[in-house]
Parts: C-alpha cells; structure tokens; sequence
C-alpha cells in the first residue's frame, strides 16, 4: 500500500492541518525541515522514503483567498522526479480544464468546492484526476449525486474524513471499507486519522490503495523501517 505525503498551503507556508479548522492551522514546525518552506518540507520527507509522489493541498485557493499556482510549479523544478496531486479548489469543468492545461500535477477536485456532478462525466475519464469525496463527520461535502452515482467516478479516489485529518483519532475503516466495495476496480486513497503503521496494515485489509499522511511522519509515527515497501504506486494500470 502506498504512502503519500501531504503539504497543506496556506500564505506561502507549509501548514499543519487539525481536524479541517482551517482558520487555525499556522506554520508547521517539524523535526523533518529547518523552515515552514514547502520545499524544505518535501525534501525532509524525501530523508525519510524514496517517495513518489507528494499530495498538494492549496487552501487559500481552496477558500477563494489566492493560489500557491506559481509555487506548485517551482517545486515541479526543484523535484523533478516527484509526480504531484493538487487540490486547487476547482469549482467547475472550465476551471478543472484550465487547471489541466497549465499544471503538470494531477488534478484532484475536492467534492467540497465541486458545484455540478453532472459535468463531471466529462472529466471522469481523464487520467490525471483525482476524485476527493470529502466528509464531515457523516455529512458528505459536495453534490449528493456526485456521491451517490458512482458511474461519475475517475479511476482514483480519496476518502477524506476532515475531522480527523490531524487527529490521531484513527481512519475511518467503515466508510473506507463501503467506497471501496462500490468503486471495484478502482483505487481508493484514505485521508484523515492514520496513527502509525498498524493502520496501514488495516487500510489495506480494509482495501486502500494507499493513504495521504502528514502528522505520523512531522511526529515519527511512522519512520524509515515503516515505510519499507510503501512507496510504490497503489494505483490501476487501466480505468475501471
């Protein structure tokens, strides 16, 4: 199962994010980095496992507040052996289309700034999206039909439980476990809750791909020895 590291963006800053209260998330202070930088940030991860990839959440673009698009395309420079998922708060196709036109990073569209799930079936087959169904506590975060009709769905999905993302309150297996059993072939990514590494050997019982975590490597939860074997890809070769 794959292990995805996560920078939170807020004011040109690496963030540490806490259960989805956004307005409370100051400059991460880390063992893994001298600075709050997000590239300091990325390479103290990269001294911890030979990552794939690196999950982007822009949240000042994510709360209409301005864009980390230029410092997303530095650290494509600085990293060029790194793939990058974003989450830029899109909104709509044009958006998402724009998005696509002017970024190297997959696009991930959080269902939380999603307006319309019937356009989706325009994008659902684009390889470089990423579908995020966020919740809050058991409120889905979005279109309900962008919940419930599962034929919208793109090949890669996340399961976000925002009120646990830095919680150490664990992951949310059950919900897990039923969006894996309706996306068949396609890989689901938890998000929100992992403790350390016997969560990952229960997500993956549970059937994720991978997970997105941030606080278990800021807080050595999850070391070296841990993450033996959990960079490789977690996803589908072909959509489902």
């Amino acid at each position: 199962m794959e292990v995805i590291p996560v920078i939170d963006l807020k004011g040109q800053q690496a963030v540490r994010a806490k259960m989805g209260d956004r307005h409370l998330y100051a400059p991460i202070e880390t063992p893994l980095a001298k600075t709050s930088a997000a590239r300091d940030v990325i390479a103290g991860f990269l001294s911890l496992a030979a990552f794939s990839k690196i999950y982007v959440a822009d949240l000042d673009a994510i709360e209409g507040q301005g864009s980390h698009a230029d410092l997303l395309d530095e650290l494509h420079k600085d990293f060029p052996g790194l793939a990058f998922w974003a989450d830029p708060g899109v909104k709509s196709l044009a958006e998402a289309r724009a998005f696509l036109d002017r970024s190297k990073a997959d696009l991930v569209i959080g269902s939380e700034t999603w307006q319309d799930a019937a356009v989706f079936e325009k994008l659902r087959d684009d390889p470089r999206i990423v579908l995020s169904l966020d919740f809050r506590g058991d409120s889905f975060q979005g279109p309900q039909a962008l919940l419930d009709d599962d034929r919208l769905w793109p090949r890669r999905l996340i399961v976000m439980t925002l009120a646990r993302v830095g919680s150490d309150a664990g992951p949310d297996r059950e919900r897990l476990e039923a969006i894996t059993e309706r996306a068949k072939t396609r890989a689901v990514y938890a998000a929100g809750g992992l403790r350390g590494k016997d969560d990952l050997h229960l997500l993956e019982k549970a059937g994720a791909a991978g997970v997105l975590v941030a606080s278990a490597l800021h807080d050595g939860r999850l070391g070296p020895d841990d993450l033996i074997g959990s960079t490789k890809k977690g996803e589908p070769e072909s959509s489902p």
